[in-house]
């Protein structure tokens, strides 16, 4: 039999349990955003197409990892694990768009070390571009950058400070940081051949909109942004470090020849994301006709 008796709630029940069910939900987002997300490493998986890329390197496997903000501000234990893992993939090409620390005291070299044991190199080739939180507090201290371009190097990764290297037959390119003591592109840009297969390493985004380009027709990879780090559903990121707000994450066609791809990065400047997981990304390259 069906009881047809009305359950009454007073207004103030009523509010009561909204306001417990709603704080149930903030502490469950937070909870969220604090502990799960920023350890959610997503595997981004896409073609890159290059502009007259030889036949030998189609197919192959160029990986992108970024912003790993190695320091105290967060627990980074994972990332061991997750460069481990990308190791086992094999990859021909490995490259590295900057902040691998963030700064605030010289214990962050000793963190650096430590964590480029586990770093995956290339079969052909290991670049890296540095990043401003490379270059210490204010992203002004110059011998900062200089100590974290050595370690790198010591461990095998050719860190390209406006300048390019040549690794069968594909051309890249360095900038150094926007934000640095070292930013100077454009002798390096000048002397590209405008038909020569090249992807160009840079840090922050925001150096595409600068008068620097030339005839330039090929791939710039980027970090910085952390695609927001907190991205509400439908919504723009409230918050992100460059001036142009379109340059959040994912691949951005500059409408006129170029392209960009902003990758998420693998840290967390501080330990909060949500709807914007870090990222690697694993390209298979491709060949585009001029």
């Amino acid at each position: 039999m069906i009881d047809k008796r009305i359950i009454k709630i007073s207004r103030r029940d009523f509010l009561k349990t909204s306001l417990l069910t709603a704080g149930g939900l903030a502490l469950s987002l937070g909870g969220y955003s604090w502990l799960i997300e920023p350890r959610w490493v997503e595997i981004v998986e896409q073609e890159l197409s290059i502009l007259n890329l030889p036949e030998e390197l189609i197919g192959s496997k160029l990986i992108q990892i970024s912003d790993m903000h190695i320091g105290n501000r967060y627990n980074w234990q994972y990332q061991k694990h997750i460069l481990e893992e990308i190791s086992s993939l094999d990859p021909e090409f490995v490259v590295y768009t900057g902040d691998f620390i963030t700064y605030d005291s010289y214990e962050q070299f000793d963190q650096l070390k430590e964590i480029m044991t586990y770093a995956p190199y290339g079969k052909y080739g290991t670049l890296a571009v540095l990043g401003n939180h490379d270059y210490g507090h204010g992203w002004k201290m110059s011998e900062v950058a200089q100590t974290v371009e050595n370690i790198l190097e010591q461990n095998g990764i050719d860190v390209l400070r406006n300048e390019k290297k040549n690794i069968n037959n594909l051309e890249f390119v360095g900038i150094d940081d926007y934000w640095g003591t070292n930013y100077d592109p454009e002798p390096v840009l000048d002397s590209l051949e405008s038909d020569s297969p090249t992807i160009v390493l840079c840090h922050n985004p925001d150096v595409v909109d600068q008068p620097i380009w030339g005839d330039y027709q090929g791939v710039i990879l980027s970090g910085h942004t952390h695609g927001g780090q907190v991205k509400p559903p439908f919504l723009p990121p409230p918050v992100i470090p460059v001036q142009n707000k379109n340059f959040t994450s994912g691949f951005i066609d500059l409408e006129d020849g170029r392209q960009l791809y902003i990758n998420r990065g693998l840290g967390n400047l501080w330990s909060i994301r949500f709807n914007a997981r870090p990222e690697i990304t694993v390209f298979t390259l491709t060949s585009k006709a001029q």
